[in-house]
């Protein structure tokens, strides 16, 4: 392992409260696992033995309808783990896991995981706070498919990729369209009606890169409210900016905040 990658590692709640030399112990003679893209790290039904962290790239993790179509439940990314409490349920997968872009993958043994919380059982609730973001998530997830229309649920994905936090954003689709359509709860041709919608805002695409013009417009149309009183608002209302200073927005989407600030921000 580099130390990049001991970075995220120890960036991640359960190893972060191990402290570094227990997450070295566990760790150290864990061999990288270097995927192409389409390879399955699990299927649906497998015995739950080990958990996943991720180092680059990503996975999605997806169920099989009774009649064959794959619907996926979650995407993970760097820093992010996976499976652990299906794990340590000491049954079955209920998804499968495939990479949808070539990914590095750190492979945790169920048995050594589970040595550690003996011995130090906060790790059980670093766990369980896991566990709890990913619920949240599905729980965002649901609410977005049921309360949102197509182009606010494509603007909000985009948000979580924005590098920057006002003015002009291009961005790289991490995965291909038909899977962020899946993702989005939509079909590929109510995606793409959807993703043309979003010109209007200021959104231009060209084959995988995405141009927002302004990142702050594109944050007010998800709330429905121009976005001079957008601003205005965040800029009267401190409270929802604390620790990030004026002009700020967070724009939920999937267990993530994505916090934007005005040109005229800190």
């Amino acid at each position: 392992m580099t130390p990049a990658d001991w970075s995220i590692v120890n960036r991640v709640p359960i190893f972060r409260s191990m402290g570094e030399a227990l997450s070295r112990s566990m760790l150290g003679h864990r061999i990288v696992r270097v995927y192409d893209r389409g390879e399955l790290l699990f299927q649906q039904g497998d015995p739950a033995t080990c958990c996943f962290l991720m180092l680059e790239g990503w996975v999605k993790l997806y169920r099989e309808t009774a009649d064959g179509h794959e619907v996926v439940v979650s995407l993970f990314t760097t820093g992010e783990s996976f499976a652990e409490a299906m794990m340590f349920r000491g049954g079955r997968y209920p998804a499968t896991a495939e990479t949808v872009t070539a990914a590095r993958l750190l492979q945790i043994d169920g048995q050594l995981l589970h040595d550690a919380v003996m011995r130090d059982p906060q790790i059980s609730f670093e766990m369980l706070a896991a566990s709890s973001l990913h619920l949240r998530r599905l729980v965002e997830q649901v609410e977005q498919l049921k309360a949102q229309s197509a182009p606010k649920r494509i603007a909000s994905f985009l948000l979580t990729l924005t590098p920057v936090r006002s003015g002009e954003a291009r961005i790289e689709l991490p995965y291909e369209k038909l899977l962020i359509a899946n993702r989005l709860g939509m079909k590929p041709e109510s995606f793409s009606r959807a993703l043309r919608r979003l010109r209007s805002v200021g959104v231009s695409v060209e084959r995988e890169f995405v141009r927002i013009k302004d990142v702050i417009r594109l944050a007010a149309f998800i709330e429905g409210e121009a976005p001079a009183d957008l601003v205005c608002r965040m800029m009267q209302n401190p409270a929802q900016c604390e620790g990030f200073g004026p002009g700020c927005i967070e724009v939920p989407y999937a267990g993530r905040m994505r916090t934007l600030t005005s040109r005229g921000g800190a």
